[in-house]
């Protein structure tokens, strides 16, 4: 053992053994103060909108708005969806929060807040939003209705639900630990959703199925007749009761609550959270109008007194033991001085022998110092442990799963920063059984990790330790594009058509760049919060650097087809991967085509909102990129170019022509969509 590392031990044990005797009295004191009973005293909170004009100050400061939700400022109250930005007012969800969060749950007790809160509304038709204002007491009643409106409790003020049945509550990427609580007032009825009809109050604990629903036909309220309603709800935290009151806008509540019972709220609350309002519209529309609000908490707290003892008491206590002490000698002071003494001198003799130490290997420290202290800009993708990735997916849990493919598992993961990313863990059997090779695939996401496009998912970092490649993503909360399409709900017309616009865009930018994504598809694309896609989750890339000329133009042209497919089932709602007896998509698309009849192509879920030119249009460019490429396919920049009607789009020929050289996105020759390794 050298002599620094045993004066370094030694240094530690004389440390050591003397923090005892100089910290034991302290030690006392504050566990005798941890053993003391806290007071607990109630913290009451209140927050009070007569209305939501402009002449309220409040409003700007404290209400938050998400998605499809505005204030009418000539009207003086809260509006979702927008009646005056979206042109097609069908499939659009929007929030109104209150800005800042409430202690609504009290973690030493386990015992949730108890509040008031009521509230005025009204489901007006937009046929009638020209009205100046509320006209209360006549009939603007919605025949069919939209959605509805929910009174939520929510774990952030950034999160914008799904459209339709969701109410804008929930959306099918919130996990199951997101915790949340709403009353509906819902105008549709959703079987699925066990709705009892479409006319009913809901409460809703974690899900958007309602634990308990209650009819309000039964009670001779009608939510659509277009007047203004008012509702009042109470909770009482310490008894977890609570009354639901729903009437006509006064203020007193009807003598009976259209519910009352027992409700324990306390598994679905964080210390503190998000209140406000949500509300969407299906297929059908209506505009839910919140006219004001109050809302009053009240929340248990503990609260840290300071010690009785006074100054004057305490000096005189310290003089008389001072007295004492002075006739009386302490064993152990001499004790402490020797060892202060000692571990003085041996702290100076560690000193002397570093700083030789630390001569001798100068040039060496400033190199490793200068490495250390170059800074790094903000947000620039770097290198990850894999100790950090697994952290952050808690050890790649079977719950953190998002998707997964044969070449990769993609997993939910939370930084120690706080910031939530998508994981993608790329599995060995991959690499080995095409033959890839690993370096120069790591090469190539170091590639695209500096490419920064508003269309394109950034990518955030990588690993490679201990034979893994892993890739670290954005993480897009509403999802991939094909859980939209696909899955639950119908996407509009607009957003449809502008995902295949950004979709284009991001694919010129990377062709700009000489590479490709060589994995255009539906999951490939997320939609941000305000339903903006983000093309991400590439294939294997080419840089035209590191590959040949001839892969380099394969690759792109293989997105450019690719793309094309991708705008059929956009626009039709349908995979490319055919069901047993269904007719391959793109065989469909040109026999459409072949007999003039294109329109049926077109997803009839969307109902009658659809641009049908507009829709022809884009169409006649998905089936043009699936030409051949030395018979008309375009390139990415001219496709833009025809989304954004800056060009004609080419006569397309009568009939599909015959596929002697196409392409799909693993870089293989294909005969429809029946493909060979490339060879």
């Amino acid at each position: 053992m050298g002599v620094c590392p045993f004066l370094s031990m030694l240094s530690a044990i004389l440390f050591f053994s003397l923090v005892p005797i100089f910290w034991y009295p302290n030690l006392v004191d504050s566990s005798q103060d941890n053993l003391s009973n806290k007071p607990v005293i109630n913290v009451t909170k209140h927050l009070s909108f007569h209305d939501f004009s402009s002449n309220n100050p409040r409003t700007g400061q404290d209400v938050s708005l998400l998605g499809s939700a505005a204030i009418s400022s000539e009207k003086g109250f809260i509006q979702i969806p927008d009646p005056k930005v979206e042109t097609d007012l069908k499939h659009l969800a929007g929030r109104a929060i209150y800005s800042s969060p409430l202690r609504l749950f009290d973690p030493v007790s386990r015992t949730p807040a108890s509040f008031e809160t009521t509230f005025s509304f009204q489901f007006q038709s937009p046929s009638n939003i020209s009205n100046s204002n509320p006209l209360r007491g006549s009939n603007l009643s919605v025949p069919d209705g939209g959605s509805g409106l929910t009174f939520i409790i929510v774990p952030d003020e950034f999160t914008v639900g799904r459209p339709g049945a969701w109410l804008g509550m929930l959306n099918d990427v919130c996990d199951e630990e997101y915790k949340a609580v709403g009353v509906e007032f819902d105008a549709r009825q959703n079987p699925e959703f066990g709705d009892l009809n479409d006319n009913h109050v809901g409460i809703n604990l974690g899900s958007i199925v309602s634990t308990t629903v209650i009819s309000m036909s039964d009670v001779g309220i009608y939510l659509k007749d277009g007047l203004v309603h008012r509702a009042w709800i109470s909770y009482d935290g310490w008894k977890k009761y609570i009354d639901i009151y729903l009437g006509q806008d006064s203020n007193e509540p009807p003598s009976k609550p259209v519910y009352s019972g027992n409700l324990d709220l306390s598994p679905y609350l964080n210390e503190y959270m998000f209140i406000g309002f949500s509300a969407s519209t299906g297929n059908h529309t209506q505009i839910h109008n919140i006219l004001s609000w109050n809302f009053t908490s009240i929340s248990q707290a503990n609260l840290r007194v300071p010690s009785p003892e006074t100054c004057e008491s305490k000096i005189r206590v310290q003089n008389s033991e001072n007295l004492e002490a002075s006739h009386k000698k302490t064993p152990t002071s001499f004790l402490i001085f020797i060892a202060v003494v000692i571990l003085s001198l041996i702290i100076l003799i560690n000193l002397y022998f570093n700083g030789k130490r630390k001569e001798r290997n100068k040039d060496e420290i400033m190199v490793l110092a200068e490495k250390k202290q170059r800074p790094r800009p903000p947000n620039k993708p770097r290198k990850f442990t894999i100790s950090e990735i697994s952290s952050a997916t808690r050890c790649f849990g079977e719950l953190q799963i998002l998707g997964s493919d044969n070449r990769s598992v993609t997993y939910k993961a939370t930084m120690l920063t706080g910031c939530n990313t998508a994981v993608k863990r790329f599995s060995g059997q991959f690499f080995t059984s095409r033959g890839l090779d690993k370096r120069r695939m790591h090469k190539e996401i170091k590639a695209i990790s500096k490419i920064r496009h508003p269309n394109l998912v950034p990518i955030r970092g990588w690993c490679f330790d201990h034979q893994e490649t892993i890739v670290v993503y954005d993480y897009i909360q509403n999802g991939s594009l094909d859980k939209w399409l696909f899955g639950v709900g119908v996407l509009p017309w607009t957003r449809r058509f502008r995902v295949v616009k950004d979709v284009a865009e991001s694919l010129s930018y990377l062709h700009s760049k000489e590479l490709a994504h060589k994995n255009v598809k539906t999951s490939s694309v997320f939609l941000d919060v305000s339903f903006r896609a983000m093309l991400g989750d590439f294939g294997l890339l080419l840089p035209s650097i590191e590959s040949t000329r001839f892969e380099a133009l394969v690759s792109q042209k293989v997105d450019i087809f690719e793309f094309g497919v991708f705008i059929l089932e956009v626009l039709s709602g349908r995979s490319r991967i055919s069901k047993p007896g269904e007719m391959d998509l793109l065989d469909l698309a040109w026999a459409l085509h072949e007999g003039d009849e294109k329109v049926k192509l077109v997803d009839r879920n969307m109902g009658l909102v659809v641009n049908p030119d507009q829709a022809i249009r884009v169409l006649e460019v998905g089936l043009l990129c699936t030409l051949n490429d030395n018979k008309g396919r375009p390139r990415m920049e001219q496709v833009v170019e025809y989304l954004n009607v800056e060009k004609p789009i080419p006569e397309l020929p009568r009939s599909r022509p015959v596929s002697l050289f196409p392409y799909s996105s693993t870089t293989v020759l294909c005969s429809g969509y029946s493909c060979a390794p490339f060879k």
